[in-house]
């Protein structure tokens, strides 16, 4: 699978549901993968302040993340996420799922992800560097469930399954851990959105089981 961003910002909550989630699930993935580049936070900043899906419970977050972004220059937000999850060793917060599911990076929740991207013919682009537990990387395939053309794939089903394994067992607990350290500002307000994004996914396919 590709590693290209998702460019759009999702800006109305008269959008199309699906395509109003998976612009979230893209920009998630944007915002977490790196320093944000200089485009992406300007159309943060002009964003509006509406929520970008139907549902108050995300209008909170998201006006508090659009207020960051214009709080803050562009290197002020790159120094934060170096400080934050940067850095030559161990990172001041991890956002891969196996530190959190398992305390060590690189175990058994790697391979069952591996083993899954595989039965869904996904491949890590040989250009990114993480692992495929990385936060970021976990967004755009949950985008790729809901935006891809292969229905086999991108379908509800598959979208509740994979949510369920591989991102809801853990991703609070990373956000948490974002929200509560001191150096964090910017990646606080998107670790907010991120938490009450996953919440209401969580919602979501548990109303359809």
């Amino acid at each position: 699978m590709g590693s290209d961003p998702v460019t759009s910002i999702p800006v109305s909550s008269a959008l199309d549901e699906e395509t109003a989630r998976a612009e979230i699930y893209g920009l998630l993935s944007q915002l977490f993968y790196a320093p944000p580049p200089p485009e992406l936070l300007e159309a943060l900043r002009v964003a509006a302040t509406e929520a970008p899906a139907a549902g108050g419970f995300l209008e909170e977050p998201w006006r508090e993340l659009v207020a960051s972004a214009r709080a803050l220059d562009d290197q002020a937000i790159a120094r934060e996420y170096d400080a934050l999850f940067g850095g030559v060793g161990k990172p001041e917060v991890y956002l891969f799922g196996s530190h959190y599911l398992s305390g060590f990076l690189n175990e058994r929740p790697l391979v069952r992800l591996r083993t899954e991207l595989a039965a869904l013919r996904l491949e890590r682009d040989d250009s990114m560097s993480d692992t495929e537990d990385h936060i970021a990387y976990l967004c755009e395939v949950m985008r790729y469930l809901i935006a891809g053309e292969d229905v086999a794939v991108a379908n509800l089903t598959r979208q509740s399954g994979f949510f369920a394994a591989h991102l809801q067992p853990w991703v609070t607990v990373m956000c948490d851990t974002i929200v509560a350290h001191p150096k964090a500002k910017f990646y606080a307000s998107l670790a907010a959105l991120t938490r009450a994004f996953a919440s209401v996914e969580a919602q979501g396919f548990d109303m359809l089981g």
